[in-house]
């Protein structure tokens, strides 16, 4: 897979002990995919904008893609899938 190129970026919102953040990250890592991390256990309105899209839950990771789309806790065969969407826009 290609890297997406796009100009804007990638918001993902995590924590650093959670299992699923690390493996996507791994993943957009690997790919070296452009992000922004927003760790929702520092960041206030992180954290609040994770809560307000997962009915109150802080399920991460929250993945906000450029066109709107929001990705959570995927699995790694989602989020490949979607990267591969992305690569072919």
């Amino acid at each position: 897979m290609e890297k997406v190129s796009q100009q804007n970026q990638i918001v993902f919102y995590g924590t650093r002990w959670c299992f699923d953040c690390k493996r996507s990250l791994k993943i957009l890592n690997h790919y070296e995919i452009k992000y922004h991390y927003v760790d929702i256990d520092k960041d206030p309105d992180g954290k609040a904008f994770v809560q307000e899209v997962n009915n109150g839950n802080r399920s991460v990771p929250t993945i906000v893609f450029p066109n709107g789309e929001i990705l959570v806790e995927p699995s790694k065969e989602e989020l490949k899938k979607k990267l591969e969407v992305l690569d072919s826009d």
